[in-house]
């Protein structure tokens, strides 16, 4: 598929009845290994995974090495990629170009609860920076009201959420995106807010699961670095058999 293809593609799949989907990647390796299961309709990326494997703190990746990762990613799958670019690395819109000049069509760009006329600021140019590119870009803009609400009250960090959800949907997002341990009620109260099929989560643990997000009308769920976190999980239970007995599993994949 083209770039635009795959941009009809993703946009398509977060308006389909069915949740999607999203399990993180954060390299050739992991995307390969995702992409390969039948489940699989798009890949997502994790900025905090792809900083903590070139050795950086979440957030504090520079662009150029953030994009030279997403570049590996996009040519290692012929699906749909969408990508974590954190609060748009200083420049939302031309981050964004130079990520659809990669080949990526979607993308998390977090608010970080700035004051609501820049945050929709930062929307409005990433729609214009996509039409002018002529695809279909995905954003799925993140409003950080829970995750950086502090001691308020759930109720003002929802109320919050929605008012920056609605206006980042009125400003031309796709989705909006609030990550937290979102319960059944916080659920039906931003589905409320913002429209079925606009949400986006997060799967957290003590999260509800993807059936009852999807049933509930949310778009689309992701892991964020959490799939990293259990890859790495498994490497060190490996290494720690390996110095206990120096053996690999026999049921150990075969090299691709």
């Amino acid at each position: 598929m083209t770039t635009p293809e795959k941009a009809t593609t993703l946009k398509a799949l977060h308006e389909a009845p069915e949740i999607l989907r999203v399990v993180n990647v954060w390299d050739a390796i992991s995307t390969r290994t995702v992409a390969d299961l039948p489940g699989t309709r798009a890949i997502g990326t994790a900025g905090h995974s792809i900083a903590a494997s070139h050795g950086f703190a979440d957030s504090e990746i520079p662009l150029d090495v953030a994009l030279s990762v997403l570049t590996r990613i996009v040519q290692a799958t012929d699906l749909p990629v969408t990508a974590d670019l954190d609060a748009g690395f200083g420049d939302p819109g031309e981050s964004v170009r130079r990520a659809i000049g990669v080949g990526v069509v979607g993308a998390n760009v977090e608010d970080r609860l700035v004051p609501l006329t820049e945050a929709v600021a930062n929307i409005e140019t990433i729609v214009q920076v996509a039409e002018q590119e002529g695809i279909a870009f995905q954003l799925n803009a993140r409003t950080d009201a829970i995750v950086r609400g502090g001691d308020r009250p759930l109720s003002e960090s929802l109320d919050d959420a929605v008012e920056r959800g609605r206006a980042f949907l009125d400003a031309g997002a796709s989705l909006v995106f609030v990550p937290g341990v979102l319960d059944r009620d916080s659920t039906e109260r931003l589905v409320a807010g913002l429209g079925e099929r606009k949400l986006s989560v997060i799967g957290l643990p003590g999260a509800l699961s993807a059936a009852e997000y999807e049933s509930l009308g949310v778009a689309r769920i992701s892991y964020g670095p959490l799939t990293q976190r259990v890859a790495l999980r498994a490497l060190r239970d490996v290494a720690e058999d390996l110095y206990a007995n120096g053996a690999i599993p026999e049921d150990t994949p075969a090299l691709n």
